[in-house]
């Protein structure tokens, strides 16, 4: 009988005479409902597509995790820590650890006829995963580097490129100072953007063999170990694992081994600190849509009790209770919210399709990483925000039925 009567009062909702307000009323109270979660859908598949390729990229670059001496994160040059393979073994077989590099690394300078600037030589071996880096290369070709000979090739970003008018194939001079300088000649081999102005600035890729002699290592030092997980949503967790393997421990140089989460790493910290506050932002906005939902749900329905007080009349004349006309009422508005989800659902994910096939609304780079706003689907998603939005809208709306029961019968029927 409730939804029966909801059902009735549904179809008939925008049929109604056009003096009346209920027709407009029920219109804009779906078009708030199906605004605030567009806007709902939008913020969160935007941001969550943003913090995960922003983290992506910093974790291609620089690894989720890694293991080195500390001293090297207060110093411009790098400490040695021991790397060989039963350390690397040990550390591999750390369950949740998916990969494990060796990287080493040297400050020095590029220099031209015209410029100069300061770089940071990467050194990575034939083992090295440069799948990040070959899906932002955009010139050259990727060298085969190894830790056993030297390529004299590196890769160097766009921005290095242009401050110093290098290009591919191009050869430049790279000078180191430690007790006296050293100097090396590079052919440029590719070029990257990464588009994170903190790497790009800065890094150079070449071989791990070059790095260690430059440094006047042994073979078996290196920098860092840099690590990736089976779940980077479990990188704490990890962090906890590696340190009770590693840290505290020395190698046979005196050097202490210790972890290093990326979202520790000083160069990175700040970023991962400004992708979690936008948990945040994004709560915000679903507080504020659900409530401009809930506040036109409620206008909406006060309107609808108040036109159809003869009808309610009629019912509690009928024997209805205040109770059952409730929920027929509440079953109304259910109605009208689930129309206003529908529609919501149909432009949202529009717009989400629309701008992860071109891109539509863009980016600086240089500010936000990307050049376009990424965003990330999930189903789940949606479908918690349209029932949070159905059962709170809902749940708002309880109070203001209870205007029923201050209808009575007699007064409402003979004023008719």
């Amino acid at each position: 009988m409730n939804l029966f009567l909801a059902r009735r009062f549904f179809r008939s909702g925008n049929k109604e005479n056009k003096r009346k307000a209920s027709a407009p009323a029920i219109r804009i109270a779906t078009a708030g409902v199906a605004l605030g979660l567009v806007v709902m859908i939008l913020s969160l598949c935007m941001v969550k597509g943003f913090q995960s390729e922003v983290s992506r990229k910093l974790t291609g670059f620089a690894s989720q995790m890694e293991i080195l001496d500390l001293k090297s994160c207060t110093s411009p040059e790098s400490y040695p820590i021991v790397t060989d393979a039963a350390f690397i073994d040990k550390v591999r077989h750390i369950p949740g650890v998916a990969r494990v590099q060796r990287v080493s690394g040297k400050m020095g300078i590029l220099k031209t006829e015209d410029s100069f600037q300061g770089v940071a030589l990467k050194g990575v071996g034939q083992d090295y995963d440069l799948n990040f880096i070959r899906e932002n290369l955009v010139e050259g070709e990727m060298p085969v580097f190894t830790d056993s000979a030297s390529t004299n090739k590196i890769l160097i970003s766009q921005m290095q490129a242009d401050a110093l008018g290098l290009k591919v194939g191009g050869r430049v001079y790279a000078y180191f100072f430690e007790n006296t300088v050293k100097m090396r000649r590079f052919e440029i081999a590719g070029i990257y953007r990464t588009n994170l102005s903190q790497y790009d600035k800065l890094f150079v890729i070449t071989d791990i063999y070059t790095v260690g002699r430059l440094n006047g290592w042994e073979p078996d030092q290196s920098s860092a170990l840099e690590l990736s997980f089976d779940d980077f949503d479990r990188l704490d967790e990890m962090q906890v694992r590696v340190a009770r393997v590693v840290n505290g421990t020395t190698d046979r140089n005196g050097a202490s081994y210790s972890a290093l989460s990326i979202k520790e790493n000083p160069r990175v910290a700040s970023v991962f600190t400004w992708l979690e506050l936008l948990d945040f932002n994004v709560l915000i906005i679903l507080v504020l849509m659900v409530c401009v939902a809930g506040f036109t749900m409620v206008s909406g329905l006060l309107i609808l009790i108040l036109e159809r007080t003869n009808t309610i009349g009629v019912l509690k004349a009928m024997g209805a209770t205040n109770t059952r006309i409730r929920h027929i009422f509440l079953w109304f508005a259910a109605m009208i919210v689930g129309r206003g989800l529908l529609i919501g659902d149909a432009v949202g994910l529009a717009v989400i399709w629309a701008q992860s096939r071109w891109g539509l609304v863009r980016l600086d780079p240089a500010t936000y990483y990307v050049d376009a706003v990424p965003v990330e689907f999930n189903v789940w998603w949606i479908l918690g925000l349209n029932a949070a939005t159905l059962f709170i809208t809902v749940l708002a709306l309880i109070v203001p039925s209870f205007m029923i029961s201050r209808i009575q019968p007699a007064r409402v029927i003979r004023f008719d």
